[in-house]
């Protein structure tokens, strides 16, 4: 399942082989072991397999958790929240947000759901339809 699912992901990229090492090396210049195209060729096609430090440098690179890319999940969840409040570099649209941004993202969305969880529904046509909001801007 290893070898599928970093199949999957490097050409869900739209990387090369080449282009896979590169970036790794790139993402990963401390690392004393260079990744090469041919390793990880041999770990696509099953011909060897990548030791632990290697699968974490690789669900990294992709952002996927080690369980999803080892294929002892399917499920590859982020929670938002967490995101948010990490400090991680986030980009929305290709503009990258700033800590201030993501706090108030955070907010909003926080916000939202909590409204969420306290609104009213009536019945219109048979499905529920929120209640209007008043105002009271008479």
């Amino acid at each position: 399942m290893f070898a599928q699912r970093l199949r999957a992901l490097r050409r869900g990229q739209n990387l090369t082989l080449k282009g896979l090492a590169n970036g790794l090396n790139k993402a990963f210049p401390k690392d004393p072991h260079k990744n090469t195209s041919s390793q990880i060729g041999n770990w696509e096609r099953g011909l060897r397999a990548p030791s632990y430090l290697e699968i974490k440098k690789l669900a990294n690179f992709f952002d996927v958790s080690m369980d999803y890319i080892a294929g002892r999940t399917n499920i590859n969840q982020h929670d938002l929240a967490k995101m948010l409040i990490a400090n991680h570099n986030l980009l929305f649209n290709d503009q990258e947000l700033n800590d201030e941004d993501q706090y108030q993202i955070y907010q909003l969305i926080d916000g939202y759901l909590t409204g969420k969880n306290h609104r009213q529904y009536k019945k219109h046509n048979g499905h529920d339809q929120q209640e209007d909001l008043n105002l009271n801007l008479k």
